[in-house]
C-alpha cells in the first residue's frame, strides 16, 4: 500500500475513532445533564409552590377557604389585610409592668389592647400589651425575601408563560365540611426545552408509580394537610 494511502486511511480512522468516542460521551452525559437540569428547575419550581401554599394558608386564615386562582392569591397578597396579635413589652421587664398597672389604675376603666396601642402611638414606649390589629399581607409574609415577586406565581419556571394549575373546593369528609387546594406544575412544562424522550421515561416513571407527573402541592381529592409530593 502506497504511504499517502496509507496515512489518508490512517487519518479517516482516527477521525471515526474521534466521533465515535464524542458520541459515546454524549450519550452518556444526556441523562447526566438532564438529571442535573431537572434538579435545578425542580428546586425554582418547589420554592414557589411553597409560596403559593403559604399564601393559601394566609388566605384561609381571613377568608374560611382556598381559592382557585394564582390571580386572587396575588391580589391578596397585594391587597388584602390579616389580623395578627401585636405584642409591645415584655413581661419580664418589672418596671414596664408596673407602670402598665398604674396606667390601669389612673383609667378608673377596663382598659383594652385598643387604648394601650393609643398611649403607646402617642409616645408611651414603657407599656406592655397585646392587642390584634390588621396589617397589609405584603407587611407580613415574605418580608425577609429581597428576591419574592408574587406576580411570578402565576406562571411555571421555565415554561415560557404556562399557568400554574390550581383548583380548590370544599369536600365532605367523615361528613365535615374541609376546604381542599391543589397547584400543580407538570412536567411538561416544566421540564420545556429539555430532551423529550427523557422527559416522557420520567413521566412513564411517575405513572407506574401512581404519581403525578410533576410537582404538586396539596390535593383536593384528599386532604394532605396541604403537602407538597416531594416531602
Amino acid at each position: 500500500m502506497k504511504k499517502p494511502i496509507k496515512i489518508l486511511i490512517e487519518v479517516a480512522l482516527f477521525a471515526l475513532i474521534v466521533l465515535l468516542t464524542v458520541a459515546i460521551v454524549k450519550s452518556i452525559m444526556k441523562p447526566v445533564n438532564f438529571n442535573k437540569q431537572t434538579e435545578f428547575r425542580k428546586g425554582v419550581a418547589i420554592q414557589r409552590l411553597k409560596d403559593i401554599r403559604t399564601l393559601q394558608v394566609a388566605f384561609k386564615s381571613v377568608n374560611g377557604r382556598f381559592v382557585s386562582t394564582v390571580d386572587s392569591l396575588v391580589d391578596f397578597y397585594n391587597n388584602g389585610k390579616m389580623e395578627i396579635v401585636m405584642q409591645v413589652g415584655s413581661l419580664d421587664d418589672s418596671l414596664a409592668v408596673m407602670h402598665t398597672e398604674q396606667v390601669k389604675r389612673k383609667a378608673r376603666k377596663k382598659m383594652t389592647g385598643e387604648d394601650f396601642l393609643k398611649l403607646y402611638q402617642a409616645g408611651d414606649d414603657n407599656l406592655v400589651f397585646s392587642v390584634e390589629t390588621k396589617i397589609p399581607v405584603r407587611d407580613t409574609l415574605f418580608v425577609s425575601r429581597e428576591d419574592f415577586i408574587a406576580d411570578s406565581l402565576l406562571t411555571i419556571p421555565f415554561s415560557g408563560g404556562q399557568p400554574v394549575i390550581m383548583d380548590a373546593v370544599v369536600k365532605q369528609v367523615s361528613g365535615v365540611p374541609v376546604p381542599l387546594f391543589e397547584a400543580k406544575m407538570p412536567f411538561k412544562a416544566l421540564l420545556k426545552g429539555l430532551d423529550n424522550q427523557l422527559r416522557i421515561n420520567l413521566d412513564a416513571q411517575m405513572r407506574d408509580q401512581n404519581r403525578y407527573e410533576g410537582l404538586q402541592v396539596g390535593s383536593i381529592t384528599a386532604p394532605n394537610n396541604n403537602a407538597g409530593n416531594w416531602e
